[in-house]
């Protein structure tokens, strides 16, 4: 299945090809105070692919929190955040924001809170290796 998204200005644009058709697509919605703030309800599928386009390059903030292993991509153009990443071993995995999904019926997303509090940074890479898109590419359109 191909899952177009993007944020609201259409800066950061994106195809998930969710590898096999999902019968229902996890919505983690964290409980920290950034993704309360930007309505970050996550996604992934281990064994899909992501296509990231952006069309404004300087348009897109890339925020960290204090262990630095995860970049929220913030577009400056509308606020949206409709992507994390995060570079173990050389490579780029990514979660996507429920919220930019295109076409997908509500009843399709499974939502669960999510809290990763207390996780080690180990523990906390070993989770995103299992668990995120791996096979991730961004195309960056300079203007």
């Amino acid at each position: 299945m191909l899952i177009p998204g993007r944020c609201q200005c259409g800066n950061i644009s994106f195809i998930l090809e969710w590898l096999p058709d999902p019968i229902e697509i996890p919505a983690r919605a964290c409980s920290c105070s950034f993704c309360t703030t930007h309505a970050g309800v996550w996604t992934s599928c281990p064994s899909g692919k992501l296509q990231v386009r952006i069309k404004n390059p300087a348009q897109v903030r890339k925020h960290s929190f204090a262990t630095e292993t995860a970049q929220f991509h913030v577009c400056e153009g509308c606020g949206d955040v409709p992507l994390v990443t995060s570079q173990i071993e050389g490579q780029v995995f990514a979660v996507i924001n429920t919220h930019a999904l295109l076409g997908i019926a509500p009843a399709l997303l499974k939502h669960q809170p999510a809290s990763f509090d207390g996780e080690s940074a180990e523990a906390r890479m070993a989770r995103r290796r299992q668990h995120w898109i791996a096979e991730v590419v961004i195309r960056e359109d300079p203007v």
